[in-house]
């Protein structure tokens, strides 16, 4: 049996390393386009399990998928594509409330748990100033919403209820009580 990680993402990886078990990354290759006829809620969830079920694995192997959006005056804001639209996403934000949501799947065999775990976060109005800033340092290119909460974001940010780990891109607390419901001796190692 092996863990995979079916995610290039960097944080995604930091993210896992916190339950210091061994794992392999296989990133999926899939189309992550989402239809906006439905829920964003719904088609993250739907993404997530479609990047679990597209990595190669064998039956034993535990799969944990997951995708993330940002979610701002019912709009979704995936990755940008380049600095305009970058500098978009983040005048949207600026002094508004939003989501972040993230599609989670833990997968083995045929079996798993999806879930969407969902964080509230309310941004300080930012000036065209801080905005430029922000993007030229090339941070907001490969986030989702245009934003590491991580990073420089952290100064925008004045409230958030719920996972701080879900709006890096990995619901971390929920994603060790799917492991224990879909493999409990994975998490048998762990806290």
């Amino acid at each position: 049996m092996q863990l995979i990680l079916a995610s290039a993402s960097p944080r995604r990886k930091e993210l896992l390393g916190l339950f210091g078990l061994p794992f392999v990354v296989r990133a999926a290759d899939i189309d992550e386009t989402m239809d906006p006829e439905n829920a964003p809620y719904d088609e993250v969830a739907r993404v997530s399990r479609r990047k679990a079920l597209a990595v190669q694995r064998t039956e034993d192997d535990v799969v944990i998928a997951a995708d993330t959006i940002v979610v701002c005056e019912g709009k979704i804001l995936g990755k940008p594509h380049d600095a305009a639209e970058a500098k978009a996403m983040l005048a949207l934000l600026s002094g508004r409330d939003h989501q972040v949501m993230t599609g989670c799947t833990v997968l083995r065999g045929e079996t798993g748990k999806t879930v969407t775990e969902v964080t509230d976060l309310h941004f300080r109005p930012l000036s065209e100033k801080e905005i430029d800033r922000y993007v030229a340092s090339g941070e907001p290119m490969d986030k989702a919403g245009a934003y590491g909460i991580q990073g420089g974001a952290a100064l925008f940010c004045q409230r958030m209820v719920g996972d701080y780990y879900n709006v890096m891109g990995l619901p971390v607390c929920r994603l060790g009580q799917m492991l224990r419901e879909v493999a409990p001796e994975v998490m048998e190692e762990t806290l």
